[in-house]
């Protein structure tokens, strides 16, 4: 709803300091239903997937556990909305079914931070990044939230002007606007750059780890300084923290995917469930299948 909303009212501002109807949209359902968002309010939509008419740009939105909508019907809807030259986009994990059509292949794309792990694990040809909101000619996407203001906001601009995108920015209370290139977080971490790249590669190589002596080849310095900087800067090792990411994750898998406990250990560089369940246990206080029975008995 966040991210929604927050695509939207930019536009509807938009229309009201400009005096006319700049930017029009229908909000659309698979069947014309009126749709429940996570926080349990009810959105009305305009129309169902086989009643919507010739439209320039399509976003698609999703949150929480996007493949669990994603089918044959929707993928083919998809593709044949971008064979008639729509172009395409997605807002916070609506990637997901974009990249399950084929459709953003060897394309740059961002989406919520929580998920890039997984996404990348799963869709290998798409390049997708940590960004606030990315636009290319071949289509457009935000990590969701207030990312997606950002994104409206260069719309705005793009399309008519930095008055009137400023005067929608100060209608919002927003402050300057985040570049495409923005991160989505502040890293969580002194603003030293080598701990920081450091960092970037451990997130990018979950299943496959790398070694520190890796690490440290591609930071171009030795592992011996890689390891003073960390225990300097994080006072832990650089194993401590790559561990802690990779555990992490795991817990994100285990709450918002239907892979099994094996799949998650191995998208997460474990060798073994066994070795998985008490790196797991030692870091979260409870094992894998705990959490996910949980999990399971929380949606019952």
């Amino acid at each position: 709803m966040v991210a929604f909303f927050s695509a939207i009212e930019p536009l509807r501002i938009a229309n009201r300091i400009g005096g006319r109807t700049l930017f029009e949209w229908d909000p659309i359902s698979r069947d014309g239903e009126p749709v429940v968002a996570s926080n349990g309010m009810t959105l009305a939509t305009s129309c169902s997937l086989r009643e919507v008419p010739q439209v320039s740009s399509l976003a698609v939105c999703a949150s929480f556990e996007p493949e669990s909508s994603i089918d044959g019907e929707l993928v083919g809807w998809l593709q044949a909305r971008a064979a008639d030259g729509c172009v395409l986009g997605g807002m916070d994990t609506g990637c997901y079914a974009l990249a399950a059509a084929g459709l953003l292949d060897d394309q740059t794309v961002t989406l919520h931070w929580e998920c890039l792990p997984d996404f990348r694990a799963r869709f290998p040809k798409v390049d997708a990044v940590e960004s606030v909101f990315e636009v290319t000619d071949e289509g457009f996407s935000c990590a969701g939230g207030s990312a997606a203001i950002d994104m409206s906001l260069d719309l705005i601009r793009r399309r008519h002007g930095d008055d009137l995108a400023a005067q929608v920015r100060d209608q919002l209370i927003h402050d300057q606007g985040r570049q495409p290139a923005s991160r989505q977080r502040d890293p969580v971490m002194p603003q030293e750059p080598l701990v920081q790249r450091a960092i970037a590669l451990m997130e990018s190589n979950l299943e496959l780890p790398l070694g520190i002596r890796e690490l440290a080849d591609e930071l171009d310095i030795s592992w011996r300084r890689l390891d003073r900087l960390f225990a300097r800067h994080l006072k832990s090792s650089p194993q401590q923290v790559y561990l802690a990411r990779r555990l992490d994750h795991a817990h994100w898998l285990l709450r918002k995917t239907p892979h099994s406990v094996m799949q998650i250990s191995l998208a997460c560089g474990f060798a073994s469930a066994s070795s998985f369940s008490r790196a797991f246990r030692r870091r979260h206080g409870f094992t894998p299948s705990r959490l996910r029975r949980q999990v399971l008995s929380n949606r019952a």
